[in-house]
C-alpha cells in the first residue's frame, strides 16, 4: 500500500509561487507519507526489534527529548546495522518522507563519510560507521500523535507527527568532519566533498559583505565559541537575538541572508519549509538578527548565529578534522524558539 502511495504522489501537481522574497512550492502534507512508511517499518520487525524501536510517546519523554549529535557508546532505538535489507529500505523511505530531497542527501553523506573517519582513525575510542544511526518511533498509534528519532554521530533529526501532519522538525542538527574532504582516501569519499558548503560559504559572504558599521554591529565576540549553545538540551537557548537586524541591511544583502535561511528551512519537504519560511516574514524579517564571532576567512574558527522570533541558527567552525586541518569540522542546528519537540515554551 505505501508503495502505491508513493507514485499517487509523484503525479500530484507541484506550484511555485514566489511570495515576499521566499520560493514556495506547494505538496502533498509529508505527515501522511511518513505515517504510512512508519506503519509498515513498525510491521517488517520482530518482536524484540519492536521493543528497541518503538518507545511510548507519553511515558517515554525524557528519551523523547534526548537528543545528541557527539559519538556514542549507546543510542535509543534500533541501529540501521540490525535491520535486514527490507527493514533498512522502509526505514530510508521513513526518513526521505520526513525530509526534502536536499535534506536528505545531506543526511545520507553525513552517514557515509564515517568510512572515511574509520578509515584515518583506525581502531579510536568510538566505532565509526555509516550503518552506527538509529531509529525510534515514539507511540504506538500512528493515527493519532507520535514521533520520530533519526539519530547519530553528526546527524540528529526529530519530528512529531499529529493526524497526519508534521507539527514539529526540530531539533535539526547536521554537521560534517572533514567540512571539507582534503586528503586521498580509499573510502569512496572524493577530494573537495564539502557536504555543508552553502551553509558556511554564504554565512562568509554576508559576513563579508558588511560595511564598517555593519560589522561593528554584528561582531560579537574576536574568538569563535567551541560549540552551539544547549546542545542536546530540550529546548533552545532562550537569549535575546544578538547582532544586526535585517532591516539595516542593504536589499543585496538581505537576498543572500534569505538564501542562507533558505538552505536551513529546505531540509525538511516544501510543505514545511513553506510554513518555516512564512513565519519568519510574518513575524517581521527586519527584526531576523545576525550575528558573526571569529574569524571572516576559512581555517580559522567562525561562528555565526541568526534568530527571529520564531526560529534559530547556530553555526560553528572551530574544530580540526578528523586530519587534523584547523577549523574545518562543521556543527550546525536549526530550532524552534516556540518550542522543539513540539513542547511549547512558556
Amino acid at each position: 500500500m505505501y508503495r502505491r502511495i508513493r507514485w499517487m504522489l509523484l503525479l500530484v501537481l507541484i506550484v511555485s509561487t514566489p511570495v515576499a522574497g521566499w520560493t514556495f512550492y506547494r505538496e502533498t502534507a509529508p505527515g501522511a507519507e511518513m505515517t504510512e512508511a512508519a506503519t509498515e517499518f513498525v510491521e517488517l520487525l520482530d518482536d524484540e526489534q519492536r521493543k528497541t524501536a518503538l518507545l511510548s510517546y507519553e511515558d517515554d519523554t525524557d528519551q523523547r527529548v534526548n537528543w545528541h549529535f557527539i559519538p556514542k557508546d549507546h543510542r535509543k532505538g534500533l541501529q540501521v546495522k540490525h535491520m535486514n535489507a527490507e527493514q533498512r529500505k522502509v526505514a530510508h523511505q521513513l526518513l526521505q518522507a520526513a525530509l526534502s530531497q536536499t535534506g536528505y542527501s545531506k543526511a545520507k553523506q553525513i552517514m557515509e563519510i564515517e568510512k572515511l573517519l574509520a578509515e584515518i582513525e583506525g581502531k579510536g575510542r568510538f566505532a565509526r560507521d555509516p550503518e552506527r544511526y538509529y531509529f525510534t518511533l515514539f507511540g504506538a498509534d500512528f493515527g493519532g500523535r507520535w514521533g520520530l528519532s533519526v539519530e547519530g554521530h553528526h546527524l540528529s533529526l526529530n519530528f512529531v507527527v499529529e493526524d497526519g501532519k508534521v507539527i514539529s522538525s526540530t531539533p535539526q542538527f547536521f554537521a560534517a568532519n572533514p567540512g571539507v574532504v582534503k586528503a586521498e582516501n580509499e573510502s569512496g569519499i572524493e577530494i573537495g566533498t564539502r557536504i555543508l558548503a552553502k551553509e558556511e560559504q554564504l554565512g562568509f559572504d554576508l559576513v563579508n559583505s558588511l560595511d564598517d558599521a555593519q560589522r561593528k554591529q554584528a561582531m560579537i565576540a574576536e574568538k569563535a565559541p567551541r560549540e552551539i549553545r544547549a546542545a542536546g538540551e530540550p529546548q533552545p537557548p532562550n537569549e535575546a537575538p544578538a547582532g544586526i537586524p535585517a532591516g539595516k541591511l542593504a536589499s543585496d544583502q538581505q537576498k543572500v541572508l534569505r538564501q542562507l535561511i533558505d538552505e536551513y528551512a529546505t531540509a525538511v519537504p516544501a510543505t514545511l519549509s513553506d510554513q518555516r519560511l512564512a513565519a519568519i516574514d510574518d513575524a517581521g524579517f527586519d527584526d531576523v538578527h545576525f550575528a558573526w564571532a571569529g574569524a571572516t576567512e576559512p581555517g580559522i574558527g567562525h561562528y555565526y548565529r541568526i534568530q527571529g522570533e520564531t526560529f534559530l541558527i547556530e553555526f560553528v567552525n572551530t574544530q580540526p578534522d578528523v586530519s587534523g586541518n584547523p577549523a574545518n569540522h562543521i556543527h550546525c542546528v536549526w530550532r524552534d524558539m516556540h518550542g522543539d519537540f513540539a513542547i511549547p515554551i512558556e
